[in-house]
């Protein structure tokens, strides 16, 4: 299955995330300031990552600038625990999952990102 994730293309799942913050009365602005502080991907980056369609593990992988904070993102996803998620690449999406979830859910901007 982590294969199958593996090869979904980011520009694939980009709209879904902004329209699942969005929904919540979050904008694309801060989505992308949740990607850049986990990944480093500036605006530019991102475009690019999201017209050329790199699949997820590209995306990660390609990564300007993984945060190094990242793995004090702790909490359930999909009923797994983050931080217990074995295979890197599968711990970085669902790091991006849990930040997108705790934004949609109206935390507060600087909470997510330190706690």
């Amino acid at each position: 299955m982590a294969s199958k994730v593996f090869q979904m293309s980011f520009a694939k799942i980009y709209p879904l995330l902004v329209d699942k913050v969005e929904k919540k009365g979050k904008t694309k602005d801060q989505l992308d300031d949740i990607i850049a502080w986990l990944t480093g991907y500036d605006n530019q980056g991102l475009a690019a990552a999201i017209s050329d369609e790199r699949d997820l593990e590209s995306f990660f992988a390609q990564a300007p600038s993984k945060n190094p904070n990242r793995n004090l993102i702790k909490g359930v996803i999909c009923g797994v625990r983050v931080e217990e998620i074995e295979d890197p690449t599968l711990r970085e999406i669902r790091y991006l999952d849990k930040l997108v979830d705790e934004l949609a859910r109206g935390k507060k901007f600087a909470n997510i990102l330190w706690g």
